[in-house]
Order: structure tokens, then sequence, then C-alpha cells
């Protein structure tokens, strides 16, 4: 498998182990994968090499790694790692006759309906992608869309924004969690997403991997709720007062285009993304039902996600 040294692909890594799979892991870095029971494996999905060597003997792949970042100064980087990395990967899978691989895309890729939810059968382009990140992603389902419709048995899963323990990075929606509870939060948007527990979301790989069909895409998320709901749910769980103060889009829109200015000069990751703030301008409100339904997915309610977050934050020494 693919990112089992990152926050989701660890969890999903412990979903297999716990099921008696040998778990072997893609690493671009020696030492990068901690847990003993993973084989790390050395390798860059950009090297087409390398990875065929990763996959050869593997009855099944999971292919959870992204670069997954809402600036980079040199975006080209994403694009070589989320495209043409899920490529190469894909084309070793194909040429070794894997039983099945799992991809995991993101619910970026799922076409959103204002006043309503996106589900997998939404239209979606890649122009209504925003950012890099965002685009990659797009690019990236479309060579696993791709193939699989040559044959390649290829499960697609969209998660959400999964939140809970081991996000030992951390990701941009566990880094917000971990400001919360810093106290670096002291006002909001008014924007909205679907949270889910990050062991659920794993558990839902591998439901995709048993029952899910090649070539479907699959979102595993859980409740819908915008930020202002999040931020009462980590009040009730931390005793750390919720902002009260939402600010108006045009002003963080502003403060983004100024952060990211300094970011492209400095090479220091901003504050506030522009593309963060433009995502921001629209809820990813979805509906999971599909999953739910083909895989028998039955994730819990979010708060489950975010109690593991603080919980293990705060046991790690992240405050």
């Amino acid at each position: 498998m693919t990112g089992a040294s990152g926050f989701l692909g660890w969890h999903v890594a412990r979903v297999l182990i716990e099921r008696g799979y040998r778990v072997r892991g893609l690493a671009r870095r020696a030492g990068s994968i901690t847990d003993p029971e993973i084989e790390e494996v050395h390798g860059d999905l950009r090297d087409p090499d390398s990875v065929r060597r990763a996959v050869a003997g593997c009855e099944l792949v999971f292919h959870v790694a992204a670069d997954y970042r809402l600036w980079a100064r040199d975006a080209s980087e994403m694009y070589r790692s989320n495209v043409d990395g899920t490529r190469n990967l894909l084309g070793a899978c194909e040429n070794t006759g894997v039983d099945r691989i799992v991809y995991t895309s993101t619910v970026g890729c799922i076409g959103l309906v204002k006043g309503s939810l996106g589900d997998e059968s939404t239209p979606v382009r890649l122009e209504d992608m925003t950012g890099s990140y965002k685009r990659s992603k797009f690019l990236a389902e479309r060579e696993a869309l791709d193939f699989a419709s040559r044959g390649l048995p290829a499960v697609i899963v969209n998660p959400t924004a999964p939140v809970g323990a081991h996000d030992v990075k951390p990701t941009p929606t566990g880094q917000t969690i971990l400001d919360f509870i810093r106290g670096r939060m002291p006002a909001y948007l008014d924007t909205g997403l679907n949270v889910v527990d990050a062991r659920e979301t794993a558990e839902g790989h591998w439901l995709a991997c048993e029952k899910g069909k090649p070539g479907e895409r699959y979102i595993l998320g859980s409740e819908n709720l915008t930020l202002g709901e999040i931020f009462e749910k980590l009040s009730a769980i931390s005793g750390r007062p919720a902002p009260k103060m939402r600010i108006p889009w045009v002003v963080a829109y502003g403060a983004g285009v100024v952060s990211t200015a300094i970011a492209n000069v400095t090479g220091k990751p901003p504050r506030a993304p522009i593309d963060a703030v433009r995502m921001a301008r629209k809820r990813m409100f979805v509906s999971a039902e599909k999953a739910r339904r083909e895989l028998g997915f039955n994730p819990s309610p979010a708060g489950k996600g975010l109690r593991n977050a603080v919980e293990w934050f705060e046991a790690n020494g992240y405050e």
C-alpha cells in the first residue's frame, strides 16, 4: 500500500493488519513508517521501476498516498505525485495482475449542488476544481477510472474530512482542530464540510475492497456540519470556548491573497492559503448513501472522530 506513513493510510494499514494481512508500505524516505508490523519498502511513486518492485507479489493494493497541500511554491510537484504517481502505480498493478485495487480519491472531486447534497452522480468538471490539489486529484481519479474501464479491478473511494487519532503531521483539517484547542481560532468563516472518523473511514476502504464494484466511486462520509457547528462540538469536548465572531468572506479572501503572496516570496507556508479560502466559499455537503447501501458503510456521528482527535492531540503533547 501507499500512504502508510500518513494519517489515513496508517489507519487503513491497521485495519488490514487486524484482518490478518501482511502489509507492505511504500516509503520515499527510509524509516518514515514507524509501525513495526508494516514492511517498509523504499521507492517513489514518481519512479515506475520502484513502484513495480513494490507491487510485485501483492494480492491487494491500497493507494492512499497523496501530496495533500493547499499551498505549494511549486505546484507541479503535486501533479507529479498525484497524477503521474497514480498512473505509475496503476500501470504496475495492471502488469502484475493484482486481485483488487482501492484508490483513495477525495470528496473534492465530487460535484456540489447549492441547497442540496452532492453525490457520486452529480456532474462535475475539471473547471470546477479549486486549486492545484483538487485539480491534481481530479486528474488522478480520471486515471483510475480509465484503468478500470480497461479491466483493472480498481474501486475508488472519496473520503470527506477524516478526523481522529494519529494525525501526526497534522492534516489541514486536523490543524484546524489543533488551532481550536490551542486557543488560536478567534473567528471563523461561514462554510461547512462533511466530517467522519478516520478509523471508520479506513473500515470503509476495506468494505470497498470487499464489496465495491470496479470503476465505481463511493463517498465515505458521515455528518454534514457548518464550521460553527464543528466548533460548538469541539467546545463541548474540550471545554474551550467556541469562537463567536464570523469573518466575512471578502475579508478572508483579502487575507488569503496577502498571506499567499508573502509565502510565494519567503517559501514559508501561508497561514491562510488563498486556495483554502476559495474552497470555503462552498459548503462541502454530500451524501454517503451509496456507500451505506452498497458497501454497508455505517459510520458514527462526527462527534466520535472529533473527540478522538482532541484526545489524541492532548495525549501526545500537541497543546
